[in-house]
């Protein structure tokens, strides 16, 4: 290298190295002053040694604002999930007080700003709680629409829904091959009461459920099992049997208190009405204890260990109670063998009952290795928890209601085996969990030959004896009467006893909006039905829009 090279190279690495440490050394500068604020004086004699004028300080500055720690910052971007719900929860209960009180358009304005304020939470804040809370909100907004706003079913026997396999059994799908294996690992590492197979009829299911839709089928069953699987889990228990059988009624049912098959089987486990009087569950005009949930699996229950004990083979078992147990004697005597699989292939069972079974262990081998199968959560339904009281005299949900603070749908929900919104005499009704005392305390107060129509009516602010008489188109000497000739008006708060004939004006106003409400209304119930964690991020916005098309009806 030249001489002239030598130091042109040297000038090139000198000069940055000099930028560098004067930045160096002016930072040294700055973090070797005090953390202090600098006083008046010294900062008059710093600038005076530069020449400059020192700038205007504010008195107090550092006392008019002071700066948000991290903590303090995630606390105002974030608010907790317990603030949100209990603001959510204030306007939701603001909305149950305007209704009871007949405003429906102000108890429908609180309802929205429920939904807004759980919509608009932060992403912050935890969002699988959230959407949990925005789903039972929903879930109880919606009784209020279906009870006050016209978008109610038949008040004969209301709602029944199809069995989610109805039909599926019939179907055959293809095995993937590559799921031997881990199958059979899986199954070896599981613990079951209930024997598991694997073979290509089960593989078949499982290969379904796998998919798209079989998954969906999968998750919502397993979803609206936390309803009701501490209760079945217990019966299970009690009647010595497997516990794996609860997926018997995700594949009945899905676990649908309601559901009824093409065949007119009936309830959670699709009772045909022989069978069900042959244990125990009664039917008469007013209700149908296929459709009670827990006297249906006490009974599921009791006909699974009998069949058991029958057939001595928990496959065979299964079979017979879906096909009936005649119908598996015979096939067993035509063959000569007592095993499911032996019986399958030789085709002397019906292709549903062939498909049952495998559906049926396909179902518990997927339940049990979740994650294996892509579902890597389930957001349970809280369980249905509730006081039971015996009804002494035909009485009218309506009036439970009033009395509960519930709604007609919310009690209809907690029975679902009534078939009318009249509870019969005899009749062991269940309402909402804490309010027995109450309800039952209330309906002494009704003489028993007026329960089926009679009301009670709980005094809002403001409200006079002429305006109730009014709204529920009743003279002001009967509710006088019924209320031992009031000599004082009644205060906020008061229970009134209402000999009604008819229903409120206020909600049979709203009759004409049965129809174009009930589908509104769903779609909004749709809506808020659970959702896979990768989907619910997404799902907020079509929510809030369904939300807001279906169950802002008294806006419109």
């Amino acid at each position: 290298m030249t001489q002239s090279h030598r130091l042109s190279v040297l000038v090139f690495i000198l000069i940055p190295l000099a930028i560098l440490t004067s930045c160096a050394q002016s930072k040294v500068d700055q973090f070797g002053m005090p953390f202090v604020p600098p006083t008046p004086n010294s900062m008059n004699a710093k600038a005076s040694s530069s020449g400059l004028e020192p700038p205007q300080i504010p008195p107090k500055l550092l006392l008019k604002e002071t700066p948000a720690t991290l903590g303090e910052q995630a606390m105002i971007q974030a608010p907790s999930y317990s603030a949100v719900v209990r603001r959510a929860d204030s306007h939701f209960q603001e909305g149950k007080r305007l209704y009871q009180a007949g405003d429906r358009e102000g108890a429908r304005r609180e309802f929205d700003r429920a939904i807004d304020i759980l919509l608009e939470a932060p992403e912050a804040t935890d969002r699988a709680l959230l959407e949990k809370k925005f789903d039972e909100l929903v879930r109880s907004i919606y009784r209020y629409d279906v009870d006050g706003l016209g978008a109610g079913v038949s008040q004969e026997e209301g709602p029944f829904e199809k069995s989610p396999l109805d039909g599926l059994l019939e179907m055959t799908f293809p095995v993937d091959p590559k799921l031997k294996d881990k199958v059979r690992e899986e199954v070896r590492a599981t613990v079951s009461q209930l024997p598991l197979e694997v073979n290509d009829a089960v593989l078949s299911y499982i290969n379904y459920f796998s998919s798209e839709r079989g998954r969906r089928i999968v998750i919502s069953g397993l979803k609206r099992s936390g309803r009701y699987r501490n209760m079945i889990s217990r019966i299970l228990d009690e009647e010595g049997v497997p516990q794996e059988l609860i997926h018997l009624a995700q594949a009945e049912s899905g676990f649908m208190p309601r559901a009824v098959s093409r065949k007119a089987a009936t309830g959670m486990w699709q009772f045909m009405s022989s069978r069900a009087r042959e244990y125990g569950l009664a039917r008469n005009a007013y209700s149908d204890e296929r459709l009670d949930p827990e006297k249906a699996t006490r009974a599921a229950a009791k006909h699974l260990r009998d069949l058991h004990a029958q057939f001595g083979d928990w496959y065979l078992a299964l079979a017979a109670y879906n096909c009936g147990p005649g119908c598996v004697e015979r096939a067993v005597a035509r063959t000569g063998y007592a095993d499911f699989w032996e019986l399958r292939a030789r085709g002397v069972l019906p292709k549903e009952t062939q498909n049952y079974v495998p559906a049926i262990l396909a179902l518990t081998i997927i339940s049990k290795n979740l994650r294996d199968y892509g579902i890597d959560e389930i957001e349970y339904d809280s369980s249905i928890d509730y006081d039971t009281i015996d009804i002494t005299a035909p009485t009218n949900l309506a009036l439970v209601a009033d009395v509960a603070d519930s709604s007609v749908s919310e009690l209809r929900e907690l029975n679902p085996a009534l078939l009318k919104p009249i509870a019969p005499a005899g009749y062991a009704l269940h309402v909402p969990k804490g309010t027995a005392p109450t309800v039952m305390a209330a309906l002494e107060d009704i003489p028993p030959t007026q329960r089926i129509s009679w009301r009670m009516h709980r005094v809002e602010s403001g409200e006079t004896l002429a305006a109730i008489a009014k709204r529920y188109n009743t003279p002001l000497s009967a509710i006088e009467s019924a209320n031992g000739n009031l000599l004082e008006a009644p205060e906020e708060g008061d229970m009134l006893i209402i000999p009604a004939a008819h229903k409120p004006s206020i909600a049979s106003s709203n009759e004409g909006k049965r129809t174009a409400t009930k589908k509104t209304v769903n779609s909004a119930k749709r809506a808020a039905s659970g959702k896979t964690a990768a989907s619910k991020s997404a799902s907020r916005k079509t929510k809030a829009k369904a939300y807001r098309k279906g169950a802002s009806i008294a806006s419109r």
